[in-house]
């Protein structure tokens, strides 16, 4: 939980604490602050998404063949790259996941560096983001895998190649599907929380050379995690809809 509240935590708090502990409730989840519900985690990935929506309407509205804008160059660019990525790690067809994955990189690096402004900071910092991208990863890539191989194919991936050993690899696969999720989080938010803690404490310290240095390091860690997180996901889309012969 975050040590103090953003100003724009702060407004959802005033005007749509209502809201919160509405929607809470219907899951019967109660906030430990009844009358603050909304932390900085959580507003700060609504606004992420807020922005991505009006970023991508402002793109799809001036999408061109002939005279593509500085945006759709961009985000072209960010396409090509994760398509031959995704097939450089053995899936075939990629075109046929480039929008998660595309999707993926993009949400990651934005809330990653929503952060470098002062007046925000990044919802991966808190373990709850992260964890609900590495849920989400690996449904994704278990329902992939049967809808490309089919339920019972796919389920013998568990059992290893000898169905003589498959009462010892199907514990051991079901573990290390499990551990892809924890490695995925803590993964992503162990390096935010840790690059944000130092870039803070150096900016505390001077104010010249050495924050331009950090937030330029800042910048680097954020789009490498959004693509390591992006590039584990297509590994384990490409396992997961391999046809074995």
């Amino acid at each position: 939980m975050p040590e103090h509240e953003l100003w724009l935590t702060a407004l959802f708090n005033d005007y749509l604490a209502g809201v919160a502990t509405a929607i809470l409730g219907i899951f019967n989840i109660h906030a430990e602050n009844q009358s603050r519900p909304w932390e900085n985690w959580l507003v700060m990935e609504l606004l992420v998404v807020a922005i991505l929506m009006v970023l991508a309407a402002v793109v799809k509205s001036s999408l061109s063949p002939d005279k593509p804008g500085k945006l759709q160059h961009v985000f072209e660019l960010i396409y090509g790259f994760i398509k031959t990525q995704a097939s450089e790690v053995g899936i075939h067809h990629p075109e046929k996941y480039s929008a998660f994955f595309g999707t993926l990189f993009v949400f990651v690096a934005a809330m990653n560096l929503i952060g470098i402004i002062p007046i925000f900071e990044s919802p991966t910092m808190s373990v709850y983001v992260p964890v609900g991208l590495a849920i989400s990863t690996w449904v994704y890539y278990h329902a992939q895998g049967f809808r490309e191989l089919g339920f019972g194919k796919y389920l013998a991936h568990f059992a290893g190649p000898m169905l003589a050993l498959a009462w010892l690899m199907i514990p051991i696969e079901i573990i290390g599907h499990f551990a892809r999720m924890l490695s995925l989080t803590v993964r992503l938010y162990a390096n935010m929380f840790a690059g944000e803690q130092i870039t803070n404490v150096f900016i505390s310290l001077t104010y010249l050379i050495a924050p331009v240095v950090f937030m330029g390091l800042h910048v680097f860690v954020s789009i490498l995690q959004a693509y390591v997180f992006s590039l584990l996901t297509m590994i384990y889309v490409s396992m997961a809809t391999a046809h074995e012969h």
